[in-house]
């Protein structure tokens, strides 16, 4: 299927409208349990739209992208998200002080973060469907850089799962079609598929929205309507109150609930996810976006747009000091889309007659990169999940911290590191390790490894490095390995953090 331009634009208009719409339509119910019977915005609609985080980080990541284009990463965005977003609540706070002190991605999203798998990484997942329109192969694989610098397990799977969903949507409009779509690139037995699958099950078995509301919440009990609790009405027995900060599933089970049940209806299936309550904004905002981004702008009714209009209100970044102008208006933010989308569909965007070719499988499968490299995303997903990926010209580096940063004193810690060779020729790789006093290495600080480059397959050498510790640590450990290339004329320094337990 090609996608014409004029079509991608109004899909973007349509998608960054309908975040607003529902963003602002949920707001009233964000943080509240129970159920309500909308049809309409609940707030004074004089105030216009409301301002919403799920929006404005993206504006953050927006100027991140226009400065280092397709190469953006999780290291560059958490610069961005430390120097640019001043929120500090929940799990933003959490991977901000993980930043702060060095932690870098996925270790930020995952240490000590009671929020790791809440609601905060799939909200911000439409930027990268829109600059990946039809290629959720590649939408996916930004979402995953994006949500590891604040969360960990189930708020990474979310955001990927909504990741593809959208960037499906420029080319699918079945709504089975795009939810089996999104499933395949996240772990069948994880509770984001647990979640979704419960929604379609009960939609089968002809279960009203409000008690298959009330089953997802028992499957995957979440605690975030319970942060304001019930809103003019009874407590309900019947629905438990999970971990505080376990509410992506759940969340993702009520946005999927909004659009079975809707049926398709942009107005009734928006109006249901919000009044299912819990994150409603989120759950409200990010359907709207996939609903806007299959219909269009063109789909959207105006009583919905006309009392917002076009205008982006942000609440959660430091506009004084971003780095480039922050979008002030719909059409502004899908300007610098469009103008950046080429490069990311670099080899599918015909300049000449303005098309964007989108993917002939939608599904999750593995890639073949290049003629000696593929790539299996949902293998990836799982094996780099605690392992923290540096990159370079010769090779990539994947440090394996084997679930853990923590040291004891006396006590020792395995790291395991994988080089992955991006040059089609052997490479051997110098290995020196900088320690302080408290710290040695089993068989010594530097070794020798010879990098393969297989053919039909890519070149990978692995390595286990024992750490051994003294009784007289400090807080913190900083160690720096320093690899050198016989392909490569600079030493590569890569550091490792470690905390004392």
């Amino acid at each position: 299927m090609k996608l014409t331009l004029e079509s991608y634009r109004d899909k973007l208009l349509g998608c960054f409208t309908g975040k607003n719409i529902g963003g602002t339509l949920g707001a009233p119910f964000e943080c509240h349990r129970g159920v309500w019977n909308l049809d309409y915005y609940t707030h004074d609609i004089s105030k216009g739209v409301l301002p919403n985080d799920d929006l404005d980080l993206q504006l953050v990541f927006l100027n991140a992208i226009k400065k280092f284009g397709r190469d953006v990463d999780s290291h560059i965005l958490s610069e961005y998200w430390l120097s640019f977003i001043v929120a500090n609540w929940s799990e933003y706070g959490a991977g901000k002080n993980n930043l702060s002190q060095g932690l870098l991605p996925p270790l930020s999203g995952r240490y000590e973060n009671p929020n790791k798998d809440s609601c905060g990484a799939f909200i911000r997942s439409e930027i990268w469907a829109c600059l990946n329109p039809g290629h959720p192969e590649k939408a996916v694989q930004y979402a995953y850089e994006d949500a590891t610098v604040d969360h960990a397990d189930e708020g990474v799977y979310a955001e990927i799962f909504c990741a593809a969903l959208e960037s499906a949507a420029f080319c699918e409009s079945d709504m089975h079609t795009l939810i089996n779509i999104a499933l395949s690139y996240i772990p069948e037995n994880c509770d984001i598929s647990k979640a979704v699958n419960c929604a379609l099950e009960c939609h089968r078995q002809g279960i009203g929205w409000k008690a298959a509301r009330k089953r997802i919440l028992n499957i995957v009990p979440g605690s975030f309507g319970m942060l304001l609790g019930y809103k003019d009405m009874k407590p309900e027995p019947d629905v438990p109150v999970g971990p505080m900060g376990y509410d992506a599933p759940s969340n993702i089970g009520l946005m999927i609930i909004g659009w079975i049940y809707g049926e398709g209806d942009f107005s009734k299936s928006i109006c249901i996810a919000a009044g299912c309550g819990e994150d409603a904004d989120c759950t409200a905002g990010t359907l709207a976006s996939v609903m806007g981004i299959i219909s269009g702008l063109s789909g959207i009714d105006n009583r919905w747009t006309d009392p917002i209009g076009n205008e982006i209100k942000t609440i959660s970044i430091n506009v004084a000091d971003t780095d480039g102008a922050v979008p002030q208006t719909t059409e502004q933010l899908v300007d610098e889309l469009v103008s950046l989308m080429p490069e990311f569909m670099y080899g599918y965007y015909d300049v000449s007659k303005q098309t964007i070719t989108c993917s002939d499988n939608l599904y999750c499968k593995p890639e073949r990169i290049n003629s000696y490299r593929s790539y299996d995303f949902r293998k990836a997903l799982t094996d780099n999940a605690n392992s923290v990926h540096h990159k370079s010209l010769p090779f990539d580096t994947f440090i394996n911290y084997s679930n853990s940063i923590n040291i004891l004193p006396g006590e020792k810690k395995k790291l395991h590191i994988t080089f992955e060779n991006n040059l089609l020729r052997r490479q051997w790789l110098e290995l020196n390790w900088t320690l302080p006093t408290c710290v040695h290495i089993e068989g010594g600080n530097s070794k020798l490894i010879c990098l393969p480059s297989n053919h039909g397959e890519i070149g990978r050498a692995e390595t286990d490095v024992i750490l051994c510790f003294d009784e007289s640590l400090p807080c913190k450990i900083e160690l720096i390995l320093s690899v050198s290339s016989s392909k490569c004329s600079k030493k590569i320094l890569i550091p490792v953090m470690l905390l004392k337990k």
